[in-house]
């Protein structure tokens, strides 16, 4: 099982939101940077960085952070947070990001999906938000009528490489992520399932491993020092 970090941005900082809540958020570090080469000293493989400015906006925001965190180390990073159009989608792979995480768009505008699939194929990924199952948009400050298994279905027909499951109601919360609700999804597709909300610690992780049967990896957000007890 992979274990993913994760460095959530708002304006230029490091912050936790609490459920998806931009009035609820916690700042535990002013430097993104030297966050995401904590991680790397900590034995990560990946990084997985959310614009949520950009995703509040509907346009990358914290593109020039990005780029400086791609350049401060030496594993890929994954990218997420207001990629809704091809031209912000070519842009950020151009700064050397290895993979994108398309969300709003896979509800709104799924034909864009399939293109930029067969444009950048093994470099697009999924994140699904959903509340009680509904996929959630715009940055979770929406939530649609769409299920959760229906659009990873569709996308994974799309040609998306892996999908990023977060259950809103588990964000933030250290609570551990909703494993059922994450197995579900696995089983309903071939491609892997990412699990990302409330993951706080090597316990989380531990049960999190009964799910790797049916294709779910992990990533952590929620706890810098679980990476480090996990290795």
């Amino acid at each position: 099982m992979d274990v993913i970090p994760a460095i959530d941005l708002l304006e230029g900082r490091c912050v936790r939101l609490y459920q998806g809540d931009y009035a609820q958020s916690e700042v535990f570090d002013e430097n993104p940077i030297a966050v995401a080469r904590q991680w790397v000293d900590q034995g990560a493989q990946w990084l997985h960085l959310v614009d949520l400015d950009g995703a509040k906006v509907g346009h990358p925001v914290n593109s020039e952070t990005i780029a400086a965190i791609v350049r401060a180390v030496d594993v890929p990073v994954q990218v997420g947070g207001g990629l809704r159009t091809r031209d912000s989608i070519a842009s950020l792979l151009n700064l050397g990001v290895r993979r994108v995480i398309l969300g709003t768009v896979a509800v709104e505008q799924p034909e864009l999906v399939g293109q930029v699939c067969r444009e950048f194929p093994g470099q697009i990924v999924i994140g699904i938000d959903a509340r009680d199952g509904k996929v959630a948009t715009r940055g979770w400050l929406e939530t649609s009528e769409v299920e959760a298994i229906d659009l990873a279905q569709q996308m994974q027909q799309a040609g998306a490489c892996a999908i990023i499951y977060t259950d809103i109601h588990r964000d933030g919360t250290m609570q551990g992520p909703n494993r059922e609700a994450l197995r579900s999804l696995a089983e309903a597709i071939e491609i892997p399932v990412i699990a990302s909300g409330g993951i706080s610690s090597v316990r989380d992780l531990l049960r999190l491993m009964s799910l790797e049967s049916v294709g779910v990896t992990a990533r952590s957000s929620d706890a810098p020092s679980t990476l480090e007890r996990f290795r």
